[in-house]
């Protein structure tokens, strides 16, 4: 079980607001002719606590090793001068892991890569949970990206549900899902996770494009056997229905032959002329 810290509000006020009231009170020091050491002291004590927060930035406070809170509010800030401050960025970010090579769940060895988006949610954990929250991401996202190959085959194959190049949204999904457990640690908060490479490694892709290609073939040719079978069965129900030939079993089954060879052959029919009978 991780040991969250829970981000809390840090004391600071409005910067503008307390330079008025520092520039009145050494106004007031000044009338009344007071000793210079004063002055000193006062400037001091209050300009060391100044410190300017840009949009989507954050800043946590702390006192002598203890975390006392977090500071978001834009523009410039004062705050306990003895507050030491460390700065934390919350906009939005981009990783992109490099091309891992893993083995799939059949185990054939393919490349792959992802891009992830995330940013910092809890300023706290980020700081004091890991000790470098940047490079945390990178490691545990290619972690994740590992585990997530070896899960799942490349190509759909008897068996599968789920495949890498067949189903990006769901397995966008698992990664984005194990990320999120992975990064709850640091305090980051991840938006989106998708593949941006994907490929089988070299030393089996040509024997994998091969099988690829093999499997259009034979998908092509089922259509088209599928589609001869049918179109001679209509041939054969509509000279039935229409009379214009009564066929025997044998005649049927030469008409059946040539028809398939003329519709599933991939070159142009050449037509023979016979004049003879079918049973000479």
């Amino acid at each position: 079980m991780y040991n969250l810290i829970e981000e809390k509000i840090g004391f600071s006020l409005d910067g503008y607001l307390v330079l008025v009231i520092g520039a009145i009170a050494i106004y007031a020091l000044v009338l009344i002719s007071a000793s210079p050491l004063w002055l000193g002291v006062i400037l001091a004590i209050v300009l060391p606590g100044f410190f300017m927060i840009q949009p989507n930035e954050a800043k946590a406070l702390i006192l002598f090793g203890s975390y006392v809170g977090t500071v978001e509010k834009n523009g410039l800030r004062w705050t306990v001068p003895f507050f030491m401050r460390k700065r934390v960025s919350k906009r939005i970010r981009n990783f992109e892991s490099s091309k891992l090579k893993v083995n799939d769940e059949h185990g054939n060895p393919i490349e792959i890569a992802a891009v992830v988006v995330w940013r910092v949610q809890n300023s706290a954990d980020a700081l004091f949970s890991v000790d470098n929250y940047e490079s945390y991401v990178a490691i545990q996202s290619e972690a994740a990206l590992r585990n997530l190959a070896t899960s799942f085959p490349y190509d759909l194959h008897e068996g599968d549900t789920i495949a890498l190049r067949s189903h990006p949204t769901e397995v966008s999904a698992k990664l984005v899902d194990e990320l999120k457990s992975r990064l709850l640690q640091a305090g980051v908060e991840v938006q989106e996770a998708r593949i941006s490479h994907l490929a089988y490694a070299p030393e089996i892709a040509s024997a994998m494009l091969q099988r690829q290609q093999a499997s259009a073939v034979i998908a092509a040719r089922q259509k088209i056997v599928e589609g001869a079978v049918g179109m001679v069965e209509l041939a054969i129900k509509k000279l039935s229905d229409d009379e214009i030939i009564e066929l025997d079993d044998e005649r049927k089954a030469a008409m059946v032959s040539n028809l398939l060879v003329v519709l599933c052959g991939e070159n142009n029919a050449q037509p023979v002329i016979n004049s003879g009978s079918l049973y000479t």
